[in-house]
């Protein structure tokens, strides 16, 4: 497969490769047996973001999954996930709203601009949130890594250029409570290396393969979601893959220097 092209976006083979996605979610169907066999929730909630474009049906597997699983799952039961205008407006509001119901800090889990959302939702109200995972999310470095801005910024009104320098910034910190990147080097819609966080002791990379589009539904993906939620609130232990997942899964491959003050 050819590089990223020089923007930082995926080439045109790898966006090709896309049509793959289907292949994914069929693989759930005889791995199965090992997903289930992977650690069990401790019942605690967790909020599912799906990505720009798609609804609630997109996550409705991973909610299916996390339930059997062991945890409380909501949907993200917003009609948009549009620009970050409606960050406080919106998802933070849905948060507490979730929290209230919970009783407690809940786990976040964001599919591509659901995960920016996760993150910086998270960055907000840092006290209601016990853990974040992002999946194909590119919410490092230039946010035009991706094929899908232009699309972005014709349904938002948003211009990429028009995001304060600051929020930019602060996009690319690390977090203060635990998180996990799953991100794909076959991604075809963004840059793989705009969906890996900073070094820091709370942060976690975990490369899987897979699409974009699929990786929500990607067997190895989806044990990687269920082994995180299980650690206790506040541990971030690393992702140590078993048996097959070994072959195909790499924790903390590479990391950005995070960068100087």
């Amino acid at each position: 497969m050819p590089a990223d092209r020089p923007d930082g976006s995926p080439g045109l083979l790898y966006l090709l490769a896309e049509a793959r996605a289907p292949l994914e979610a069929a693989a759930l169907i005889p791995t199965l047996p090992s997903l289930l066999g992977a650690p069990t929730g401790d019942g605690h909630h967790v909020v599912t973001i799906p990505p720009f474009g798609a609804g609630d049906a997109f996550t409705a597997v991973l909610r299916a999954y996390l339930g059997r699983m062991g945890y409380v799952t909501h949907k993200w039961g917003r009609a948009e996930i549009l620009g970050f205008h409606r960050l406080h407006t919106i998802a933070v509001r849905r948060l507490r709203e979730v929290v209230d119901e919970a009783g407690g800090p809940v786990s976040l889990i964001g599919h591509s601009l659901g995960g920016i959302y996760a993150r910086e939702v998270a960055r907000a109200d840092p006290e209601n949130v016990r853990r974040v995972i992002t999946v194909g999310s590119p919410f490092a470095g230039d946010l035009k890594s991706n094929v899908v801005w232009p699309m972005y910024e014709s349904v938002t009104g948003t211009r990429i250029e028009s995001i304060p320098d600051d929020v930019m910034a602060r996009m690319n910190e690390p977090l203060p409570m635990p998180a996990t990147a799953i991100y794909s080097r076959t991604d075809g819609v963004v840059s793989w290396s705009s969906c890996i966080d900073a070094e820091a002791p709370l942060a976690e990379n975990v490369a899987v393969p897979g699409s974009h589009i699929g990786l929500i539904h990607n067997p190895a993906a989806l044990h990687v979601i269920a082994d995180r939620l299980a650690q206790p609130a506040g541990v971030q232990q690393p992702y140590a893959p078993d048996g097959w997942r070994r072959l195909v899964t790499r924790a903390g491959p590479w990391r950005r220097p995070r960068s100087s003050p």
